[in-house]
């Protein structure tokens, strides 16, 4: 004979699950639409003070990311930040005519490349590794597509300014964080380096945080006015 109690209280475990169950659910709901409806990546921040108190963010987009990885829009971890994207193997599909960024000229990739695996990196060293001298409008072309950043100020003399990529970088690119970048075998079958290289020839491994190295110094207003992207204190702008 079944005792109404133990009835009674595995119809009640039963009801709490569900309602677990159905708080989940709308949870993911809710940081789906969050993340759909965002033009930039969405930290897990932003979606913990709109989710419920106490929701595991982190293996709600975790689940989520699964759920997309077979579809043609993928979910995609930025940096710590997450964002719909269209699948790697359909990005040929899809028109981006109106949107696409100038073509970076080879230069530019080359100071692309070297101050994403070489960053933090001043202007002097990426012109030594080149060995030849970088022009402020190669820069300038890589700042205005959003993907290099003026990260701070080198302790050395004349305290030259470090520079190193940005979250709309591996955005663009498609890659989750810096350790994702292609590695020696990588580049050698994409045919980005020549096959008789030096035996002792190293990809850098590029650093992993966007924190300051021992080295630097964060960069101040007076570094911004100096620069030129602000304009002087006491000064209005037209």
């Amino acid at each position: 004979m079944i005792d109404p109690k133990s009835e009674e209280h595995f119809e009640d475990n039963f009801e709490e699950r569900d309602r677990d169950v159905q708080a989940e659910i709308e949870a993911e709901r809710i940081a789906e639409a969050l993340v759909f409806a965002s033009s930039q990546p969405v930290s897990e921040g932003f979606l913990s003070e709109r989710l419920p108190e106490k929701t595991d963010v982190h293996a709600i987009m975790l689940r989520l990311k699964e759920q997309y990885a077979p579809r043609g829009v993928n979910l995609l971890q930025v940096e710590g930040a997450w964002a719909f994207r269209t699948a790697a193997d359909l990005s040929f599909v899809i028109r981006r005519d109106d949107n696409e960024v100038k073509k970076l000229s080879r230069a530019a990739l080359e100071v692309l490349a070297i101050i994403a695996y070489h960053q933090p990196v001043t202007r002097a060293e990426i012109e030594d590794i080149r060995g030849v001298q970088t022009s402020r409008g190669t820069l300038d072309v890589l700042m205005e597509a959003g993907w290099v950043r003026f990260r701070g100020r080198r302790r050395t003399p004349g305290r030259p300014v470090t520079l190193g990529t940005t979250r709309d970088f591996l955005d663009h690119f498609g890659l989750e964080e810096l350790r994702d970048l292609p590695g020696l075998e990588e580049l050698k079958g994409a045919g980005l380096l020549s096959g008789r290289i030096p035996a002792n020839f190293n990809i850098p491994s590029p650093l992993m945080n966007d924190e300051l190295t021992e080295d630097e110094d964060p960069i101040t207003q007076m570094d911004l006015e100096e620069l030129g992207l602000l304009a002087p204190r006491g000064t209005s702008e037209d």
